[in-house]
């Protein structure tokens, strides 16, 4: 079975169901799952991107042709 007919049929069966409780409980399962990318980055990443926001903030950018023709 493929991914797209195992999501309907989880959806049939979902609906399919009347348990209040359980149906929160799947809700906070998949809310869960949900992972935020920032949580998934390294502190340095995390710093490093900071630090290009404050740049951008403060006006300071690259454009992208002029980063290209000085990484080529």
């Amino acid at each position: 079975m493929d991914i797209e007919t195992s999501k309907i049929e989880l959806v049939k069966i979902i609906l399919n169901i009347d348990n209040d409780r359980f149906i929160k409980k799947v809700t906070d399962f998949i809310n869960n799952e949900k992972s935020d990318f920032w949580n998934e980055l390294s502190a340095n990443e995390q710093a490093e991107i900071k630090k290009g926001i404050e740049q951008l903030d403060k006006g300071k950018k690259v454009s992208f042709k002029d980063v290209i023709k000085k990484i080529s």
